[in-house]
């Protein structure tokens, strides 16, 4: 790839225009997009024109869709028109349906009329279905060709085709019958059937299955693509891995965003206008916000153990925080688990008795390091009393049973908010640590109320 300031400086030095186009044009489209996307506006524009047409679609293809939007706003017509058209069908649906509905009819008047029926027939199926992800640019034969017949017809039609890896076989009603990998047309006689080398066993999608099916059989399917067909087994069009690797790729960053307490983004962060952020950003803050003033209420209910024991303050932090950490472990555990399929809802007892031996032992583990804390401190001063070993054994006890509770709470509710048809990415780690703070601090007083009684309180 070029270095940035030689480039930089060849961009307004217009005596050197043709030497920039044949430099521009040498680059690959990643290259390309690499280098569109740290430019400012001005300069991704006149980039962005300096390409040849067959680069400005394989580039643009790859820009994120805030990048896309802006170059495509820019563009005359016609060469909207001629971009929007060159488009892979999937990748222009995955345009099209970020957009709002008025600007998407606008912008299917520019396409040709068989595109325009594609794209329509593309957006008719539900969002988040496989049907938005399909393509129909493939090779299918018929059963009853030659192979012969068969390689002639993928040499004159193949290079429309998003692959040709793989070769899709149908009956004369369009139905499909087996996914034959190219190889074995190559070294199959040519005089034989194409029936005589199908085993009739495949993996097909249906075009209304959930996009999240579709990732799970990529993920235990050495594929490059995977047909689709409609209910009655027609072979409708084929899923790509490019396009699986985009939506897990939307999808962990959606979860991310989600679990760091916001709302997820629909364009790149530098992208996202400032005060459409903040309204991403405050509805959980407030909600956060709201929460934690319940943990001042719990402490105002303790208001007269704290005053007796004004040494059970001190440690208020470390237990809260040691319950909220354990519980936002747990919960991105889970979740993440969740979302590569290791569990399921139905795993929900022995994910709890794992959780409660786990948070049996980190309570424990916790515990006994506040205990030694306060046994140290005591030994040098008398900063917690002449009582040092009951705060001990309190602050020992009330750390296992926030941590406990923690790891419950933390692991449990995404299982819950999934059985609900909630996102459980939407508990959180600020949310479980939240919901953790006020209830820790009611297990913590209460077992001080226990331990401390007839000394302290």
């Amino acid at each position: 790839m070029m270095d940035d300031p030689p480039l930089a400086a060849i961009l307004f030095t217009r005596k050197n225009i043709a030497d920039y186009d044949t430099a521009l044009n040498s680059l690959s489209p990643i290259e390309l997009t690499e280098l569109i996307t740290e430019k400012p506006k001005k300069e991704r524009l006149l980039i962005f024109n300096q390409l040849t047409n067959e680069l400005q679609v394989r580039t643009f293809e790859n820009l994120h869709f805030g990048v896309q939007k802006e170059i495509l706003a820019t563009l005359p017509s016609e060469v909207a028109a001629r971009l929007l058209n060159d488009l892979s069908p999937d990748d222009r649906t995955a345009f099209f349906e970020e957009l709002p509905s008025e600007v998407v009819n606008q912008l299917l008047k520019l396409l040709s009329p068989p595109e325009r029926a594609v794209t329509l027939k593309l957006l008719g199926y539900p969002e988040g279905s496989v049907g938005r992800l399909m393509t129909p640019d493939y090779i299918a034969v018929k059963s009853d060709w030659t192979v012969r017949e068969a390689l002639n017809f993928i040499r004159n039609y193949g290079h429309d085709s998003e692959t040709i890896n793989v070769i899709y076989v149908v009956d004369e009603k369009g139905k499909l019958i087996d996914d034959i990998k190219i190889r074995e047309f190559l070294f199959a006689s040519l005089d034989a059937k194409v029936y005589d080398i199908t085993d009739h066993t495949f993996i097909a999608l249906n075009a209304y299955d959930d996009q999240d099916k579709a990732i799970a059989l990529f993920k235990v399917n050495d594929r490059v693509a995977l047909p689709v067909v409609d209910n009655q087994g027609l072979l409708l069009g084929i899923v790509t891995i490019d396009d699986i690797l985009n939506v897990v790729g939307e999808e962990d960053t959606e979860a991310f965003q989600k679990v760091g307490g916001s709302e997820a983004l629909e364009e790149p962060y530098m992208d996202t206008p400032f005060f459409h952020l903040m309204r991403k950003r405050i509805g959980w803050l407030v909600i956060l916000f709201l929460g934690e003033m319940l943990t001042a209420s719990a402490m105002g209910f303790f208001e007269e153990e704290i005053s007796k024991a004004v040494v059970l303050a001190l440690f208020i932090p470390l237990i809260i925080s040691s319950g909220g950490n354990s519980g936002s472990q747990a919960s991105t555990l889970i979740i993440r688990a969740m979302a590569l399929g290791e569990v399921t809802l139905k795993d929900w007892f022995i994910i709890m008795r794992r959780e409660l031996l786990a948070g049996v032992f980190l309570g424990t583990c916790l515990g006994l390091i506040g205990f030694m804390r306060v046994s140290l401190w005591s030994a040098f001063s008398d900063v917690y009393g002449a009582h040092w070993l009951l705060v001990a054994i309190t602050v020992f006890l009330a750390l296992i049973g926030v941590v406990l509770w923690g790891t419950l709470t933390g692991s449990m509710l995404p299982l819950l908010l999934k059985r609900l048809g909630a996102d459980p990415a939407t508990s959180s780690a600020p949310f479980v640590a939240t919901l953790v703070d006020v209830t820790g601090l009611i297990i913590y007083f209460s077992i001080a109320i226990v331990t401390l009684r007839g000394v302290l309180l």
